[in-house]
């Protein structure tokens, strides 16, 4: 009896990994998959060019933004409580995407998506890191957990383009509405609901002015493309985005229940996860950007061809994400980040050559496939390192903070590669050079910044990463194993 009791218990605790997977799944997929949609979005809603990156940035900014509120929430209030309404907004969110009759109404929706990602997110790792005891099934857990976020990003834009020349841009977003509704009626059957009893606060200044801060930085990088780098404007808003990030710091070390405990980051390891998390989801969601512009708007590809042309990066990340979660546990976490970050480094160096009369098999292909194992061989061990010796009682804390790195990373990435792309083109036509050559001039630029980026976080992952804390098991009195209340 006691053996067929432990077998249902792991079994449900196996379902409830695919259902977190499954939701995080969509949460993933919607960062990436309007890129290949941008052009038709654009044209059919009026889009500015210089407005068009809102779309992908306003949802990595609230998503990014609101993430250690959306992890202290649910620790407070009930992490199984707090995802279902994260689906909920999020599912009413993409409908209402899918709707917009305007470019003022996708951006506001998509702000919207980002809010439910930032309630779903953090509440579902939280949920998985209580589920599964530190060691090697949490490591197998959060195997999976990476994997989806890593396969996520590059199933986007082939999704992307399927969705938009088989039907239309709209079902980028419909997609997400069947999904949410398998999750609403799953969770309460799958779940089990927990929270920290000791979290009696909200802390809503501190991520007022944390989401206040990073939004201004954001927006001051969008328009320095425009405005200029060093015009008054930039940097008064700039100016204006690093106060308000040093008020939060301020306020944050003296509030008694900080939305944001920077004791945390005592953990180098725990660091080294959050500053690679951050340069990831800088060079990726960019580079993303930089490759369906370059193939659509250069090489002349279709939605439906440029979502194919992903297939190369979408099968080598499944392949590659499915090794790492099987090395993380044999030879370290670090070697394979390591491995990860430098063939990211790689890929994006290699699209610093793309040409205006490039070929798939030459220009692209041999960047999508050292790219696929720099994902799959990245976002597992990030995963894992990000709540290495963390206890449960911060586990929304800790999954919000390496969310929150990537989702920022990657809005900020996607505002300075634009802007960076954007301006070297715009130079390039006024010295005379035709339309084609500026924008593989502006993208290659890009590139190269991208690639930067990518070895700063090489150099993380050797520095920063350290095999006896990820190996160390947390032993604080009574909370080795989550309080759970009745399911």
């Amino acid at each position: 009896m006691q053996a067929t009791r432990a077998g249902a218990a792991s079994r449900r605790r196996w379902l409830a990994l695919a259902l977190l997977c499954l939701v995080q799944f969509m949460v993933v997929l919607d960062i990436a998959i309007v890129n290949v949609a941008l052009p038709s979005i654009q044209v059919d809603l009026g889009f500015a060019r210089g407005d068009l990156q809102w779309v992908i940035s306003a949802y990595a900014l609230v998503f990014g933004g609101f993430l250690l509120l959306g992890g202290r929430t649910a620790d407070m209030l009930g992490r199984r409580r707090v995802f279902l309404v994260g689906i909920v907004v999020f599912t009413s969110a993409s409908l209402m995407a899918g709707l917009a009759w305007s470019e003022p109404s996708l951006i506001a929706a998509r702000a919207f998506q980002g809010l439910g990602a930032a309630i779903i997110t953090p509440a579902a790792l939280s949920i998985l890191s209580t589920t599964f005891a530190e060691g090697r099934e949490r490591n197998i857990a959060l195997g999976a957990w990476g994997a989806v976020g890593g396969f996520g990003g590059v199933a986007g834009v082939l999704l992307g383009g399927v969705l938009t020349s088989a039907l239309s841009w709209e079902w980028i977003f419909f997609v997400n509405v069947p999904v949410g509704l398998v999750g609403l009626a799953l969770a309460p059957v799958l779940l089990h609901e927990s929270r920290d009893a000791r979290v009696s606060s909200f802390d809503l200044p501190g991520a007022v002015l944390v989401t206040g801060g990073l939004s201004s930085m954001v927006y001051a990088i969008t328009q320095a493309g425009e405005k200029g780098w060093l015009s008054a404007q930039t940097l008064g808003v700039l100016g204006g985005a690093l106060v308000l990030l040093g008020v939060f710091v301020a306020w944050e070390l003296r509030h008694p229940e900080p939305l944001m405990r920077f004791g945390i980051l005592q953990s180098r390891t725990v660091s080294g996860a959050n500053v690679a998390g951050f340069i990831m989801g800088t060079a990726m969601f960019s580079m993303f950007l930089m490759l369906t512009l370059y193939m659509q708007q250069v090489l002349g590809y279709s939605p439906m061809k440029t979502g194919v042309a992903y297939l190369a990066v979408a099968g080598t990340a499944i392949v590659w994400s499915a090794v790492a979660s099987q090395l993380v546990t044999r030879v370290g976490v670090k070697p394979v980040l390591v491995v990860g970050m430098a063939m990211l480094t790689g890929g994006l160096v290699y699209f610093t050559q793309v040409s205006v009369g490039g070929s798939y098999v030459a220009d692209l292909l041999p960047g999508f496939l050292l790219i696929g194992v720099g994902i799959g061989f990245s976002f597992v061990p990030i995963s894992i390192a990000a709540l290495a010796g963390v206890r449960p009682a911060e586990a929304g804390l800790a999954s919000g903070l390496i969310n929150t790195s990537q989702q920022i990373g990657g809005a900020l990435g996607i505002a300075a590669l634009s802007s960076i792309a954007t301006s070297r083109t715009e130079s390039a036509v006024a010295g005379g050079s035709i339309l084609p050559d500026a924008l593989v001039h502006g993208f290659s630029s890009a590139f190269l910044v991208g690639a930067v980026f990518a070895a700063a976080g090489l150099v993380a992952a050797l520095t920063l990463i350290r095999r006896d804390e990820l190996e160390a098991e947390v032993v604080a009195e009574g909370e080795a194993l989550p309080e759970l209340d009745a399911a």
